[in-house]
């Protein structure tokens, strides 16, 4: 028995579809009603200790549940939820006798990191998001001490996950391209670290069944696309058009993103395109891993299938019942 917090999420809910289909038990601890599986959701804030202290039930939690948005306008809700919340889960683990938790963390903790960087790397938050991330994690990590012949602790930090329903980054990159309206900015050639769901959701699945112990693992599908290779196949599946289209040098890109940013101001509402945005697509973003040579893992999906299935899921052949996540 599994008690997934944050399960009726994009990733949670990715991992709840993988453990019904293998007959798992589990419950979805989340104060969002779960579209996929209403009937194992119990309305739970991880905030509320006693609530989730009632709720929780089984050998092992998958700490899922997390304020990760851009547009939060109370900031202390990072560390209401990210930190206290994740508190709770531990002293709950502990009342409870659970000796299991795995817990999704992020590379944001890692800050603007040098390319490639690994588990091993620095830990240089920028925003409130990572920097809750990780206090998070030393607060996971006080448990599993406490009890370390005993207690097992997976921390999984993804990046840019993407899939079917996510409506974030990677999203609105997609559907720009699909409108027919993209332009290419700068040469294409750097790389960008992504996730896709259904592998991370296996991976999760995985370490449900690790043994005593602390693991740390970023997770990444390898190998990393360029943002050449990854427009192409996008413009390849829709268009059935190769190629990148048209391309802008990345100093007009950015005198673009300008303007676009002081016209937003002056309507008052965001555009497609910013100088901020310019700047991310036009940079290297990658990670290392360690998560693809744990033994008994293989990713179930290339990034080109996920890609794949992603685009016709969303604008080949829509569902228009299927469930929307905003995470970004």
């Amino acid at each position: 028995m599994l008690s997934i917090t944050g399960g009726s999420g994009f990733i949670g809910t990715s991992l709840c579809k993988r453990l019904s289909e293998k007959g798992q038990a589990f419950t979805i601890l989340d104060t969002r009603e779960s579209l996929s599986f209403p009937e194992r959701h119990q309305h739970i804030n991880i905030c509320e200790r006693d609530c989730l202290l009632e709720a929780v039930a089984g050998e092992t939690i998958v700490h899922l549940a997390a304020e990760h948005r851009d547009d939060i306008r109370d900031r202390s809700r990072y560390h209401a939820v990210n930190v206290d919340g994740t508190r709770n889960v531990t002293l709950v683990a502990t009342e409870r006798g659970i000796n299991r938790i795995v817990f999704t963390s992020s590379v944001a903790v890692y800050g603007f990191a040098p390319p490639d960087t690994g588990e091993d790397g620095a830990i240089n938050p920028f925003n409130d998001y990572g920097r809750t991330k990780y206090e998070a994690e030393l607060i996971l990590r006080e448990w599993q001490a406490a009890d370390p012949q005993v207690r097992s602790l997976t921390i999984v930090r993804p990046t840019v996950v993407f899939g079917p329903g996510n409506r974030g980054n990677v999203y609105n990159l997609l559907s720009f391209i699909a409108s027919g309206r993209f332009m290419m900015v700068g040469s294409g050639t750097n790389r960008k670290s992504m996730a896709y769901v259904d592998n991370i959701a296996a991976f999760l699945e995985l370490a449900t069944k690790f043994h005593p112990g602390v693991q740390l693992y970023n997770y990444v599908d390898k190998p990393d696309f360029t943002i050449n290779e990854l427009v192409g196949q996008v413009r390849q599946t829709l268009f059935g058009k190769a190629d990148v289209g048209l391309r802008l040098p990345s100093w007009l890109g950015l005198v673009a993103g300008t303007a676009a940013d002081a016209i937003s101001q002056v309507l008052n509402r965001s555009l497609p395109i910013s100088k901020i945005r310019v700047k991310k697509f036009t940079t290297t973003t990658t990670f290392g891993s360690a998560a693809q040579r744990v033994p008994g893992f293989v990713p179930e999906f290339t990034l080109a299938e996920g890609l794949a299935r992603t685009l016709h899921h969303e604008f080949i052949k829509p569902d228009p019942t299927a469930p929307i996540f905003y995470t970004e």
